[in-house]
């Protein structure tokens, strides 16, 4: 029985919530005590007040035969190797920031413009969860199916669900598995050149830092075939192109935090651009990250050759053909400085493009976030009219991934075109959110 028992304020709210949904005390009991026995008692608090449990899945949490943390206090696979950096096993992060993330990123295309993939992993230690996706885009219609799981331990393997990556040959080839009715695929990525290390990515809240990631870029070619919707695609590596990346570090995932100050108080606006671009004799990867006022917070712009040799190339001036009346960009020139001082000029053509923030999970998204708990084993598969009104009005307010068709001199190319603008940004001559160009 409860009467008599003492339990501290954290059981105490635990237990009031779950009194409301659940008639059996023993049953609470049992959860009391399961929660205590895995220190969890906040995280079961919170449980419940998000899910309303009922007395089911009340009793599937008593029965879990692992606790919230229990990959955290013992050794894993990881453990065994000599690449320890701090005095933790390797499954904890070196910081107890909840926004902690190792994510990679990986996208395919045609060269004619036409069919697009996107697809990414990711663990969040801290939150307890590992979630992945992939989307194709095929005309207006966008297919996107994701998974998201509990993360008992890391290790070397890349998996959720019907999804996953296998490392056949680090920084060089990988394989992109995915087991759907309604997307699958089997893909095989050749790096073209080495991956490049870029720049540490910094934003700032205030003091706070909301982003504070290493990332490594790679282009590369596609082998396989992948099934959307009931088509069969065949992806031949002499067509297909596309580019990736690993980035790890902090970035708001999961739930949203309570925003404080910055409800009253709210950014003016985010402006970033991510370039990766593959010709046939090297590959030029460039990130730029601005304040509205147009101050450069990250200056990042490196050519790759096959050998491994990396020029860096200077401060990039950009240069964007928006669509009138919107901010979608058509075209793009940048700019760049050889290290002898010779100008290095890149043309840019955007083709089809995906928002990050409409089923990916990507920031902004209203359907899944990254990191974000929906449950053990849990799956979604949903398909988008990116013509449908709803769906037009959220795309221009995120991060969008073009492809990307480059001339640079003599030299065709291929690649990404990832823009986020977002309200105020002076060089483009946006006063604010609803800016659009003349």
């Amino acid at each position: 029985m409860l009467t008599g028992r003492v339990f501290d304020p954290a059981e105490a709210l635990s237990l009031g919530l779950i009194l409301e949904v659940v008639d059996s005390k023993t049953l609470v009991e049992r959860a009391v005590a399961k929660a205590r026995e895995i220190a969890c008692h906040a995280t079961l608090a919170v449980w419940m007040t998000n899910r309303r449990s009922s007395s089911r899945e009340l009793t599937e949490f008593c029965n879990r035969s692992e606790s919230l943390n229990e990959y955290a206090t013992t050794p894993g696979p990881l453990d065994e190797y000599p690449i320890h950096q701090v005095p933790l096993p390797m499954a904890r992060a070196a910081t107890s920031d909840r926004n902690f993330y190792d994510r990679c990123y990986l996208n395919a295309h045609d060269r004619d413009g036409g069919t697009f993939l996107i697809a990414g992993l990711g663990t969040y230690p801290n939150l307890g969860v590992v979630d992945g996706f992939i989307t194709v885009r095929r005309g207006d219609r966008q297919r996107v199916v994701r998974f998201s799981d509990a993360l008992v331990d890391r290790g070397l393997e890349q998996h959720v669900g019907g999804i996953r990556l296998e490392v056949s040959e680090p920084l060089k080839r990988l394989r992109l598995v995915c087991e759907h009715e309604d997307l699958s695929a089997d893909l095989t990525w050749t790096g073209a050149f080495p991956a490049v290390l870029e720049q540490p990515h910094v934003m700032h809240l205030g003091a706070r830092p909301i982003l504070d990631a290493r990332r490594f870029a790679q282009v590369g070619s596609w082998e396989g075939e992948f099934r959307v919707d009931g088509v069969d695609i065949a992806v031949d590596p002499a067509v297909w192109t596309g580019t990736r990346d690993r980035s790890w570090g902090i970035r708001p995932v999961g739930e949203a935090e309570p925003p404080g100050r910055a409800a009253s108080e709210p950014g003016e606006g985010l402006w970033w651009l991510y370039v990766p671009l593959r010709f046939p004799d090297f590959a030029v990867v460039v990130i730029l990250q601005e304040l509205p006022d147009g101050r450069r917070t990250l200056n990042d712009a490196q050519r790759v050759w096959p050998d491994g040799r990396v020029e860096q190339l200077g401060w990039p001036r950009i240069d964007i053909e928006y669509r009138s009346g919107t901010r979608h960009p058509e075209r793009a020139r940048i700019d760049l400085t050889t290290p002898d001082g010779k100008p290095l000029s890149i043309d840019i053509d955007t083709g089809t493009f995906i928002a990050l923030h409409v089923g990916c999970g990507y920031g902004g998204d209203p359907d899944w976030q990254h990191g974000q708990w929906k449950g053990r084993q849990w799956s979604s598969s949903t398909r988008y009219d990116l013509a449908a009104p709803d769906i037009a009005a959220r795309i221009p307010f995120g991060a969008i991934d073009h492809v990307a068709h480059a001339r640079c001199g003599d030299d065709d190319g291929w690649g990404l075109f990832e823009l986020a603008s977002v309200g105020r940004h002076d060089p483009s001559g946006f006063a604010g959110f609803g800016s659009v160009a003349p």
